[in-house]
C-alpha cells in the first residue's frame, strides 16, 4: 500500500507540475488481475482498485492498518466502472453493474471481488474511511440513486449527479459517495467552485475519451493551479483546495468525501470574480 503524506497549502505554493502530480494524482490505478491501494494521510482515506479477471480477488488488510481484516475499523464504498461484477461479503452475494455501488460496513470480515466475464472485467473503484460503528452492507444500481439535474447549456455545465452514499441514502459513518455525468456539449463541473474545510474529497475521472482530457483546478481560490487528468485517473483534494474541472469534451467523475459531516451542500463557495 502506497502512502501519501498530507501536503499543506504553503508547500503547495512551491510545487512544480511534476511535484503536484506526484503528491495529488494517481495514474494507472486499474491493472488487470490486480488490487492496488493508496493510503492518504488526510482524513486517513484509502483509495483503491480491484480488477479481477479469471480468478476472484480478496480485500486484504495491510500492516499499515494494524488490523486483522480490512474492515475491522473501516467502511468501504465501491463503484464499478467496468463490466458486470459480483462481490461476496461474509457469505452474501451482491451483483454490481456498471456504475452500480456497494457499501460495505465496518466489521465485514470476508470480501471477495469477481468479474462475471474475464474478457470484460469489472473495475471496482474503492474508497474507505475509518468508521465508528456498523451500518448494513447495501447495494444500489444507477436506477436506485438519487438524481440531481443541475446546470444549463448556456453555462456549459449541464449534468446529472447520482447520489448513492449520503445522509438521505445509503447509511454510513462518514463516507459520502456518488458520481456525476456531464451531458454532451457540457464541459464544466462544480463552477463556481467551493471548498469544504470539514472534509476532504477525491475525484476519479472516467468516461474521458482517449483523445480528450480534463483540466482539474486545485489550490486556494486566490492561487489556483491545474493538473491534466486523463481517463481513469484520480486526484486528491485536501480541505483547503477547490476542486473543479473543465474538459475538452463531456466526461464523468466519481466523487467521494469523508470528514466531520455528510451534508452534501456544506460548501464554502467562491465567486468566479474572486478566483485568481
Amino acid at each position: 500500500m502506497e502512502i501519501r503524506p498530507a501536503i499543506s497549502v504553503r508547500e503547495y505554493q512551491r510545487l512544480t507540475t511534476a511535484e503536484l502530480r506526484a503528491d495529488f494524482v494517481l495514474e494507472n490505478l486499474f491493472a488487470p488481475g490486480q488490487s492496488q491501494f493508496l493510503y492518504w494521510e488526510v482524513d486517513r482515506a484509502i483509495v483503491g482498485s480491484v480488477v479481477p479477471t479469471s480468478e476472484p480477488l480478496s480485500l486484504e488488510t495491510d500492516k499499515e492498518l494494524a488490523s486483522t481484516y480490512f474492515c475491522e475499523r473501516r467502511e468501504v464504498g465501491v463503484i464499478n466502472i467496468g463490466g458486470p461484477g459480483t462481490v461476496f461479503v461474509d457469505g452474501t452475494t451482491y451483483s454490481v453493474d456498471e456504475f452500480g455501488c456497494l457499501y460495505i460496513g465496518r466489521g465485514c470480515r470476508e470480501v471477495r471481488f469477481q468479474s462475471n466475464t474475464a474478457g470484460n472485467p469489472a473495475k471496482f473503484y474503492l474508497m474507505s474511511y475509518p468508521a465508528h460503528t456498523s451500518y448494513p452492507t447495501t447495494v444500489a444500481q444507477t436506477s436506485d440513486a438519487n438524481q440531481l439535474h443541475l446546470g444549463s447549456p448556456e453555462t456549459a455545465n449541464e449534468r446529472t449527479i447520482f447520489q448513492y452514499i449520503h445522509e438521505k441514502g445509503i447509511k454510513s459513518c462518514q463516507l459520502v459517495m456518488g458520481f456525476t455525468r456531464l451531458k454532451t456539449g457540457s464541459v464544466w463541473n462544480t463552477m463556481p467552485p467551493h471548498t469544504h474545510a470539514r472534509r476532504s474529497e477525491v475525484y476519479l475521472y472516467c468516461e474521458v475519451p482517449e483523445e480528450a482530457a480534463v483540466f482539474h483546478f486545485m489550490g486556494p481560490g486566490n492561487e489556483t493551479r491545474n493538473v491534466m487528468m486523463h481517463n481513469e485517473q484520480v486526484v486528491l483534494s485536501p480541505s483547503w483546495s477547490v476542486h473543479c474541472g473543465c474538459g475538452t469534451q463531456a466526461y464523468s467523475f466519481i466523487w467521494a468525501m469523508g470528514g466531520e459531516n455528510q451534508r452534501f451542500d456544506d460548501m464554502d463557495g467562491i465567486a468566479i470574480p474572486d478566483l485568481r
